[in-house]
């Protein structure tokens, strides 16, 4: 890869880390998603061929480092006293954690599908790859998930096909 590797953490960071808040919600866990894609990334990048979409292969990166999350959560023993989780030093500059946590009530594969389509970018043909079932399928949860969001947040916006 020509494009120096601080280029690319720069240009697709925020991505990632959408794509990570998206799936695991707001929190340590993505930003440690975030973290580790980015350090997989690092050791891949001499290899990795002229002409790839980097931000398509990082939110594939990111996307599986958000599995192995999930699988490490599920081994953990659960904590009786949770301190108050900190706010990012991120951040999301203009949109609020409750947008997160919208995005997180949403069923799994809406959720998938919203995280990697919009937020990652990817085409619904990956992100069939990605999460499983066909690009129409996928191409539905993501309506499905941002037509709930629309809901939720426009409440007193007819959505469409809804009598008026």
């Amino acid at each position: 890869m020509n494009e120096p590797f601080e280029t690319a953490v720069r240009r697709h960071a925020a991505t990632v880390l959408r794509v990570c808040r998206a799936v695991l919600g707001p929190g340590a866990d993505a930003e440690d998603a975030w973290s580790e894609t980015f350090l997989a990334a690092l050791q891949a990048w001499p290899t990795l061929p002229a002409g790839t979409n980097v931000e398509a292969w990082l939110v594939r990166v990111a996307q599986r480092k958000a599995i192995d999350v999930t699988r490490g959560q599920a081994r953990r023993p659960a904590p009786t006293d949770v301190p108050p989780e900190a706010e990012s030093s991120l951040g999301i500059p203009g949109v609020d954690g409750e947008v997160w946590q919208a995005v997180a009530r949403l069923p799994e594969r809406q959720r998938l599908a919203v995280a990697y389509h919009f937020l990652g970018g990817l085409p619904h043909a990956e992100t069939a790859e990605l999460i499983g079932g066909t690009p129409e399928a996928v191409r539905r949860a993501a309506a499905d998930g941002i037509k709930t969001l629309r809901r939720r947040y426009q409440p007193d916006v007819p959505t469409e096909g809804a009598i008026r």
